[in-house]
């Protein structure tokens, strides 16, 4: 009896229980679209609101476009991407083939020099080069006056080509990264072709090795481009006092009271319409790596000797990171231990008053670094865990949108940090939420700006995973969730901690959505830096900046004893 009821019995269809997990997936889906969907939106909507009615309008456009000075801020920002950009080729290129494919000595050191290039905040690099170049008591201006005997020097960072050349200078390696990673496909059997039919070392880098790295080098100067255009620190140090404005630094003014946010929605479009056409061109040619490949991914390898060469090439990468590092950390370090910078290096120049004074002396300086710190931290646990989810769905096709959730992950990476703000503002500042001023929306702003680093790590990590451990997992009768909590994340540890150390790292050094958003209490130390700037005091902004810069290096070595050398610079070259 009991066989003949087991035909019946399997007939019968399994029965569904209900995975409490799709509640925890639908919860993830409802927060992506809270972060990144939803500011957006507001900020679209903004743009077409009137201030008093709240009705549909195009005044904001006219206003944001209606005076010639809001016109040239624009036009400048176009103008200060490309020749920063283009700056930044001249300064990374060389560096990228020298390091990838020569002798030239001490290459370890030049990669390690531009990581500490990378890590430098734009907004420290700008108050450096004002140490050096400022057009009165700047130190290369005191030096060129005292060698040849006039009255004053050449030099003035207060000026267009100032403010390319700070921006350059910090946003370089971003070629870097990009035209090495191309160079080291390349195979050294076609600089061998070229060699044979008579081609010395110089001609073979011009006429072969870069034009095989061309889209990569391209797709560099496109984010060092958009780089410029969406930074707010620098140019707010360097443009205003040389009385230009750009882009960014006119939002910031549409921010002066009163506030019109209406307007500054309608003026920030134009810039996320050139951040997302950009981004799309430069997608497209980076995607171009079948020629690349087709040089031999398997061949070998062998460094162009330079001969004597290699020596000017050397120098090269010194003078590169002389102006990028050695010079702006030396005057740094004599402004944050002076008494008064301009009084020079002497012994009794010398002093920890600024260091004291940051530390425990002024109202919020400490404080701001404390709240840096933690908000950062936060920003990066909450971005970590929510791409972890967001790229589990994905990989593991939970969802038939998945697709969407991984593009909504990425889409923060093509809007600029001001319009990021300016959207924050404009959907949760007003009430019921109110949010404006508190360490809460600074948080999910900072969350939602660097999503993209969270979900290319953790979707890279999960499709090198294989599920067959999740579906052990399952047949044993524990949910997706226990599976990604058990199995999952501790294999994927290492994966995570770079990419929280990737989150945090800028976070805490994050300026242009900060300045938007911050109220007297919840101020963090990158606009502590800005503010200290604006009130000309050097000899503190120097020791906060160098206080937040020393505190960052455990990090980087946590970075680099668990995932290698240059961790920062290869991971953000996928």
């Amino acid at each position: 009896m009991t066989v003949a009821a087991l035909p019946a019995a399997a007939a019968r269809p399994p029965r569904v229980s209900f995975d409490a997990t799709w509640l925890l997936w639908a919860a993830i889906i409802a927060v992506l679209l809270f972060l990144v969907v939803s500011p957006f939106i507001y900020l679209v909507i903004t743009s077409f609101t009137a201030e008093r009615t709240g009705g549909f309008t195009l005044a904001n456009y006219a206003a944001a476009y209606g005076r010639a000075r809001y016109i040239d801020a624009l036009l400048n920002s176009l103008k200060l991407g490309g020749t920063a950009a283009l700056l930044a080729g001249v300064f990374a290129v060389p560096l990228a083939w020298a390091v990838a494919r020569t002798d030239m000595p001490c290459r370890g050191l030049t990669r390690l020099l531009v990581l500490a290039t990378f890590i430098t905040p734009p907004y420290t690099g700008a108050v450096a080069w004002i140490l050096l170049a400022g057009p009165n008591a700047g130190w290369l201006n005191r030096f060129f006056t005292l060698v040849t005997g006039a009255e004053a020097g050449p030099f003035n960072i207060y000026s267009f080509p100032g403010l390319a050349i700070v921006i350059a200078l910090y946003s370089f390696p971003y070629v870097f990264i990009f035209t090495t990673a191309a160079l080291e496909l390349v195979s050294s059997e076609m600089e061998d072709a070229a060699n044979i039919l008579g081609a010395g070392p110089w001609r073979t880098m011009w006429r072969v090795t870069l034009p095989l790295a061309l889209p990569a080098i391209l797709g560099g100067l496109i984010i060092c481009f958009l780089e410029a255009i969406a930074l707010f620190g620098s140019p707010a140090m360097i443009a205003i006092p040389a009385r230009f404005n750009v882009v960014t630094t006119q939002l910031f003014q549409f921010f002066g009271n009163p506030v019109r946010v209406e307007v500054a929605a309608a003026y920030a479009m134009p810039l996320l319409g050139v951040t997302i056409l950009l981004i799309l061109i430069q997608q497209l040619m980076t995607r171009r790596k079948g020629f690349v490949a087709l040089t031999g991914k398997g061949g070998e390898r062998r460094p162009i000797l330079l001969g004597k060469g290699r020596w000017a090439m050397f120098g090269y990468a010194m003078f590169v990171a002389s102006l990028a590092v050695f010079l702006p950390y030396l005057f740094l370090l004599q402004a944050a231990f002076a008494k008064a910078w301009g009084r020079g290096f002497g012994l009794d120049n010398l002093s920890l008053r600024n260091f004291h004074f940051v530390l425990f002396e002024h109202a919020t300086a400490a404080k701001s670094v404390i709240n840096s710190f933690l908000y950062a931290g936060a920003s990066a646990t909450a971005a970590v865990i929510l791409t972890l989810c967001v790229a589990y769905i994905v990989v593991r096709r939970l969802v038939p949108f998945g697709g969407l959730l991984g593009f909504l992950c990425v889409a923060p990476f093509v809007i600029p940090g001001v319009v990021l703000a300016i959207g924050f503002y404009a959907a949760y500042a007003p009430p019921p939420l109110a949010l404006y001023g508190t360490a809460l929306i600074l948080i999910l702003a900072f969350t939602t700006r660097f999503l993209p680093i969270g979900y290319v790590n953790a979707s890279a990590a999960l499709r090198s995973l294989n599920p067959e451990m999740e579906e052990a997992v399952r047949v044993l009768g524990g949910s997706r969730l226990t599976a990604l909590r058990r199995v999952v994340a501790p294999l994927l540890k290492r994966s995570l901690l770079g990419a929280w150390l990737l989150i945090f790292i800028p976070a805490t050094r994050e300026l242009s959505a900060a300045i938007f958003l911050y109220g007297p209490n919840t101020k963090v130390a990158s606009v502590m830096i800005f503010d200290m700037s604006e009130e000309g005091n050097l000899e503190y902004l120097a020791a906060l900046a160098l206080i937040l810069q020393v505190l960052t290096l455990p990090l980087l070595w946590i970075g680099q004893k668990a995932l290698g050398r240059d961790f920062m610079l290869r991971r953000n070259a996928t």
